[in-house]
């Protein structure tokens, strides 16, 4: 067969139906807004989020019996309590607990000299000189890096706080009038849409539950288990507590690695502080206690709908669409993945393929 044949049998299985032309035309359009205008439109993509989180609570106010928009007003007042402490109260002590623990690098970096050297001393069969010299010449590396890069952040955020303010002032308006007019929006974008669009529908449905419960249960358990560990490791007596609950509570959007990855800073900080003891060991039982109950007890309960992919897959979603997006990319990894693949499921097929479908189903 030709390649012009070829073309013509895959147009006509996979994009013979008008409605799947629109739809691929939409989202090449979406992501093509979502990486060029990624940038410029950030405070309203990222009060769409915020408004789709809240979304949930107005829901429930209003089946208790709340009108709309007292409920409205009661849920905008409790997001925008929360970012004012944000703002006031966490952040200012996340910041200077970083600026502590930069200063502080450098006794750490000694301090990890003088273990190693004792390692070396005591097993000198395991531990040869050479490989002391390059850990501490990559150690040293990668704190003169961190101290750059804090120095350079530092210095970016004077120059960027006015964007700052506006950005704070400008998402929680957003966020309002999107909760307020829901579904004036909703009606606005439906009308821009195709009047056939059953295979849309069919994807929002499927997509619609999964979607909410993973970015709602996702938003909790970061809040949860952050929470937890700053109180932790506040409980230990451990320096540096809000930063490290902070990172042990952002670690969960990556998936299996997301933990590994936190262990680091917290057995470095713990390790620095009491020494190889009795209370190091203490503090990484309970940090090991916190990441099993969060796999197996508050997971199960957040996500009620569990997401069917394969660990494979999950891992190269939050590659590729953190790569894109950076924090965003990662935060919605899964949702897009399963997304992809719901699309993927009800594409509208040639006749034979859609014949063997129905029987498997």
């Amino acid at each position: 067969m030709s390649l012009k044949g070829i073309l013509r049998n895959w147009f006509e299985r996979y994009l013979s139906d008008e409605e799947a032309i629109v739809l691929l035309a939409l989202l090449i359009g979406g992501f093509a807004i979502v990486i060029w205008l990624g940038g410029a439109l950030a405070p309203f993509f990222t009060a769409l989020v915020v408004a789709f989180l809240l979304q949930g609570v107005v829901a429930w106010l209003e089946r208790r019996g709340l009108p709309r928009l007292l409920a409205v007003g009661l849920v905008f007042l409790l997001f925008v309590g929360a970012l004012l402490a944000l703002a006031l109260i966490v952040m200012p002590l996340v910041w200077n607990q970083l600026v502590e623990l930069v200063r502080e690098a450098p006794n750490m970096f000694a301090s990890s000299q003088r273990w190693l050297g004792e390692m070396q001393a005591r097993y000198p069969t395991i531990v040869t000189p050479d490989q002391v010299q390059g850990w501490i010449a990559t150690a040293g590396h990668q704190a003169s890096q961190l101290g750059q890069r804090a120095l350079t952040f530092s210095l970016a955020s004077l120059g960027n706080l006015m964007a700052v303010i506006i950005y704070l002032v400008l998402v929680p308006i957003l966020v309002f009038f999107m909760l307020k007019d829901r579904e004036r929006l909703v009606d606005f974008m439906l009308s821009m849409l195709p009047g056939k669009r059953t295979l849309m529908t069919r994807i929002w449905q499927e997509m619609d539950d999964q979607i909410a419960n993973y970015v709602r249960g996702k938003t909790i358990e970061i809040i949860i288990v952050g929470s937890v560990a700053f109180i932790v490791f506040w409980a230990f007596g451990l320096p540096y507590s809000a930063l490290l609950g902070l990172t042990v509570g952002l670690s969960v959007l990556v998936p299996y690695i997301g933990a590994a990855l936190a262990t680091l800073p917290v057995a470095a900080v713990a390790g620095f502080h009491f020494g190889v003891g009795d209370q190091f060991f203490y503090v990484l039982v309970a940090y090991a206690v916190l990441q099993a109950l969060d796999g197996n007890v508050l997971v199960p309960i957040l996500f009620s709908e569990a997401v069917n992919l394969h660990p494979v897959s999950i891992i190269l979603a939050v590659l590729f669409f953190g790569g894109l997006w950076g924090f965003w990319g990662v935060f919605f990894a899964i949702p897009l993945a399963t997304l992809i693949k719901a699309l993927v499921q009800a594409w509208p097929r040639g006749e034979s393929d859609q014949a063997v479908i129905t029987e498997e189903s």
